[in-house]
């Protein structure tokens, strides 16, 4: 492009918005970790305020709307959808300079513009991508996904919330679960079933749909960390434009992989829900000051959750350049999701064979009690975004080229299948 800027020239470009509407953050990289000071907080599954997360919203999306507003909204977007057309390389800058600064919370708008937002630029209608590509990216609107149900679990394919034909519209019946964002989205991507009489994954169709449209209503659920950052959508006849479907009538599998790829490429993603590398000299002092700094067993599990946690970020940061240079993302990201879940996991065993009872019986300790909430909440993440056992197929089937499950013969009586 004639008028594209040079990456100095957008770099100057950048540090001069974020110098006049933020503050850059203090450098605490030598600051000495020290047992007992700051905020006793390590939990990635807190109970959320519902008005404070309100007001969070507002002021986060005052920021997105401010950065569209100056033209870093949509960096490598289309022009005629709001964005600047630039390379990757452009928007892996910025992301990397304004994480130099003091801004608001950007996660409520991870999702739609994780994963929503490119569905429905790979499949939507030109002017249905007009209308809500520059909205999500300037956060006048969230988006949300609309995917698992009670009764298909990881099975997605298997899904039975109804979208039937009237005239130019659809009319959707069901209920979806452990919607994410759901109390506070304005639009949602759904996948329905649209024909009955065909094989499961050929009979799904994608939507856009208006979470305020009447009939649609969002339930939140308590989680056992006391939580509810997840939801269960009903919809009771939710009128739908055909303009609004995601691709061809019955083709709403290949938009469903879309979507779950780039879900996959936004978890595995993740710095571990705050539990990443900075974090290992906290677990070392917590070691420490619990009398268990000479065990060689927890020198040893301490060392391994270092490693895989490194292991993980080099893995992750190649398959983001993948990603940033224009590919699509691939199976491997299904490999950094199982690596996060399992990285989770080791880290919460860890705080456990440290503190003991003190994890659960809350003694007013600094650093005991406020990980309940993340051992609670950790097995979660083993779903979202896919179980691990889903992954794993995807993993054996797609990466390492292994012959697929020959799954259950439902034809034959149980005997007769032991028999074999």
């Amino acid at each position: 492009m004639a008028d594209q800027p040079t990456i100095d020239e957008f770099e100057a470009e950048v540090r001069t918005f974020l110098n006049a509407n933020a503050e850059p953050k203090r450098d605490d990289r030598h600051q000495k970790f020290v047992w007992g000071e700051g905020e006793d907080d390590v939990s990635m599954f807190e109970e959320v305020d519902r008005s404070k997360e309100q007001q969070d919203l507002a002021t986060a999306k005052d920021w997105r709307a401010k950065r569209f507003d100056a033209g870093l909204g949509y960096i490598s977007g289309a022009t005629h959808f709001g964005g600047r057309d630039l390379p990757a390389s452009y928007d892996r800058l910025y992301g990397n300079l304004e994480s130099l600064y003091e801004v608001p919370d950007q996660g409520f708008f991870g999702i739609g513009l994780g994963m929503v937002a490119p569905t429905i630029k790979d499949h939507a209608q030109d002017h249905v991508k007009a209308r809500y590509l520059p909205a999500m990216y300037r956060a006048d609107l969230v988006g949300c996904q609309l995917f698992s149900e009670p009764g298909a679990g990881s099975d997605l394919a298997g899904l039975q919330t109804k979208a039937e034909r009237d005239g130019d519209e659809w009319v959707i019946t069901g209920q979806k679960v452990w919607t994410s964002g759901a109390q506070y989205s304005d639009i949602g991507e759904i996948i329905c079933r649209t024909d009955p009489d065909l094989p499961k994954h050929k009979g799904l169709t994608g939507f856009i749909v208006d979470m305020h449209a009447p009939g649609v209503e969002v339930r939140p659920l308590r989680q056992m960390t006391g939580g509810a950052s997840f939801n269960e959508v009903f919809f009771n006849e939710v009128k739908v434009p055909d303009d609004h479907r995601l691709g061809d009538v019955n083709q709403g599998w290949s938009v469903a992989l879309t979507t779950l790829m780039n879900e996959r490429a936004s978890i595995g993603a993740g710095s571990g829900g705050g539990m990443g590398l900075a974090n290992v000299t906290r677990l070392a002092q917590m070691m420490q000051h619990f009398g268990y700094g000479d065990s060689a067993v927890h020198r040893d599990r301490l060392m391994d959750v270092y490693t895989r946690f490194q292991v993980a970020k080099f893995t992750n940061q190649r398959a983001l350049d993948k990603i940033k240079a224009g590919q699509l993302p691939g199976p491997e990201m299904s490999i950094a999701k199982m690596a996060l879940t399992d990285n989770l996991t080791r880290t919460a065993e860890f705080a456990a064979s440290v503190l003991g009872a003190r994890m659960v019986a809350d003694t007013g300790e600094w650093g005991t009690y406020a990980w309940s909430q993340f051992v609670c909440g950790t097995p979660g993440m083993r779903i979202a975004g896919g179980s691990d056992e889903v992954l794993r197929n995807i993993v054996g089937e797609r990466v390492l080229g292994l012959p697929k499950d020959s799954g259950i013969d439902s034809n034959s009586p149980f005997k007769d299948i032991l028999k074999n």
